[in-house]
């Protein structure tokens, strides 16, 4: 299985362990991630604060890019994700963005590569009966409240999950590395995602309760697919590296798959899932 990679600004600093997780993850996985070539910011979360046009474009010279590549395109953090899956939206049924943004990149638009969310691309594109084969050291145990937050599944008529209120398809991959997914109300809410360093107050006041939420529910930890979603749940909690562990998603494959690298990952966290991970023999 052969998809083209848009890793995003993020995942090449402040959440390098998530892109470094993904592509052993994927290797493991037979899926061969190929990076786009001279890929460009995708715009968020300033352009589409700003300057609709910018907006537009800018996740579109990426579009352009895996067309040119021939090959469905997978991006694991939520928010290029959210952009690049805007700007194809608007170039298949918008004529007038369309022609626009044609112009401004110089290509022509032909609506054959799927935009897809890595968690996406793992779950329905492989399949999860596929990863539940390779699992050799499961996570028996392991309690996850699994946070999808709001760009994987929003606005509904963009993205196409199938329950955008109540999704389960993030709970049955985690589910099928052995860990126990926990039911709760507060899967798809909003952590403040770009208002982390702009309105920090704010931010806190959203994601104490999404901590609280995971933690009644029975939680040890989280885990999600965005990058801007894990540093605010790690950062503007009410006390700073103490408290639950954040994942993404691919480092608990990771260690599901016994990928010996796993444990470099970890060590970039701000709250150390160490502790939790060796107090359930997961990790040593």
């Amino acid at each position: 299985m052969e998809l083209s990679y848009y890793p995003g600004c993020s995942l090449e600093a402040s959440a390098i362990e998530y892109n470094l997780s993904a592509i052993a993850v994927c290797e493991a996985l037979g899926i061969e991630l190929k990076e786009l070539k001279d890929w460009v910011c995708c715009g968020a979360t300033s352009a589409h604060s700003t300057n609709p046009l910018l907006a537009q474009v800018l996740p579109s010279q990426n579009l352009a890019l895996a067309q040119e590549a021939g090959l469905d395109l997978a991006i694991p953090c939520a928010a290029c994700y959210n952009r690049l899956k805007r700007a194809d939206h608007a170039l298949r049924y918008n004529e007038t963005k369309r022609k626009q943004t044609e112009e401004i990149i110089e290509f022509k638009y032909t609506g054959q590569v799927r935009v897809m969310s890595l968690l996406e691309a793992i779950v329905k594109g492989l399949g999860i009966d596929k990863v539940a084969k390779k699992v050799s050291s499961p996570l028996n145990g392991l309690k996850v409240a699994c946070y999808y937050g709001c760009l994987l599944l929003r606005p509904a008529e963009i993205t196409c999950f199938e329950n955008p209120e109540n999704p389960v398809f993030f709970d049955q991959l985690m589910k099928s590395l052995g860990s126990e997914p926990v039911k709760w109300s507060y899967k798809t809410e909003c952590c403040g995602a770009s208002l982390g360093l702009t309105a920090t107050e704010t931010v806190k006041g959203m994601v104490t309760p999404i901590l609280d939420m995971a933690a009644e529910a029975g939680a040890q930890a989280i885990v999600t697919a965005c990058p801007l979603c894990q540093a605010n749940l790690e950062m503007r909690r009410r006390n700073r590296g103490e408290g639950m562990p954040v994942f993404y998603f691919t480092e608990l494959i990771g260690m599901a798959l016994g990928l010996p690298d796993s444990k470099n990952w970890l060590v970039k966290h701000l709250i150390d899932p160490l502790p939790l991970l060796r107090s359930m023999s997961i990790a040593s």
